[in-house]
């Protein structure tokens, strides 16, 4: 019905409108009386198979919502009914900014796909805290995790500052950390390479010392680095005691895309999601699991667009996975019928065991 009804009258609004009109109704699906336990009853399988234990915490399954669709921390308790074993919230950023000038996101969708510029929009770090203190101690609040970012107009130089303040503020109120210095959609942060994300890492490693709690920091990564690259952040993961790495980010290539050239070069710059990410975000993860000997956490993402997908970036080496684009596609049905098909894969696996 998603695909057949529902999606193609979302799919006339724009995007950025689109998702709009799905945050008010999961708001207001939040605030009608039984609305969370209904979408729970719904969306949500409960099975020890699907438990993981990642970071020295217990994931009830391992597929999360990547960040960006919850930039603010204001959904992740309704977000949660769809069955996601854990939410990252963000990107966000010291102060509040407005991103890219729009139309800033753009679906292919003859690639299953979507091209976004957004440039780390958010209401900055105050109120994600604001919104955040409201899941402590409740019942049904999932596993958070805190995307960082700096400004866009913080210069490279000082983004350690951005983050070492993202980092203390929000010590507290999630549970990991991601320090994202590869996304394409803002100015030069991919940039930030060598001695400047060491001075990042450095900052907020020498913070977490001191508190009581631990907190895991993990490193996103671009997929369109080349090998060497990828080797460089393996080697500071391990040299300033990084906990993994989340891979991959969105992409700058535009090849092998159904949609016709003259289309995506009127769209312009941007990090592309979807299926064209596939193939490339699953061999990074297994790169970095075989380079790792499988002895770091790897949350995969990227191109996570069906179940089988799914099971590869898991049999890839991923501890944990994410999805955002696929959830558009696919619908709120996507994470339990991901869940169901690694029941399966469980139950198949144990009886050929016998």
């Amino acid at each position: 019905m998603y695909k057949s009804v529902i999606r193609p009258i979302l799919f006339c609004m724009p995007p950025e409108a689109m998702h709009h009109f799905v945050v008010t109704i999961l708001k207001i699906a939040g605030i009608i009386p039984g609305g969370k336990w209904f979408l729970r009853k719904c969306f949500t399988v409960k099975h020890p198979v699907l438990e993981r234990e990642v970071f020295g915490m217990k994931f009830p399954n391992p597929v999360g919502l990547a960040a960006g669709f919850d930039k603010n921390a204001q959904l992740y308790n309704e977000l949660s009914c769809f069955g996601f074993g854990f939410i990252e919230v963000g990107t966000i950023t010291p102060k509040a900014q407005m991103g890219n000038p729009k139309p800033r996101i753009f679906r292919l969708v003859q690639d299953s796909a979507v091209i976004n510029r957004m440039g780390f929009n958010n209401n900055g770090v105050e109120k994600a805290v604001e919104n955040l203190k409201k899941h402590i101690h409740k019942k049904y609040s999932p596993i958070i995790g805190g995307n960082l970012g700096k400004n866009t107009l913080t210069p490279n130089e000082n983004a350690p500052a951005d983050y070492l303040s993202l980092f203390r503020r929000l010590y507290d109120y999630v549970d990991y950390f991601v320090i994202n210095v590869s996304c394409p959609n803002v100015a030069n942060l991919n940039k930030i390479q060598g001695e400047s994300l060491k001075a990042i890492i450095d900052g907020v490693v020498d913070f977490r010392k001191g508190q009581g709690q631990y907190r895991p920091i993990l490193l996103k990564i671009s997929p369109d680095l080349n090998t060497e690259q990828i080797d460089d952040a393996i080697r500071i993961m391990k040299e300033c005691n990084l906990d993994g790495i989340v891979a991959t980010n969105t992409t700058t290539s535009r090849e092998g895309l159904v949609t016709d050239n003259q289309t995506v070069k009127n769209i312009g710059n941007g990090g592309l999601s979807g299926k064209p990410l596939t193939k490339r975000a699953v061999e990074i993860v297994r790169y970095v699991h075989e380079k790792t000997e499988g002895q770091y956490p790897i949350i995969g993402v990227g191109g996570i667009m069906t179940e089988d997908d799914a099971v590869a970036m898991l049999n890839a080496g991923a501890s944990l996975i994410q999805v955002y684009t696929g959830f558009i596609y696919e619908g709120p049905m996507f994470v339990k019928n991901i869940c169901l098909r690694l029941i399966r894969e469980a139950a198949t696996k144990k009886k050929s065991n016998e």
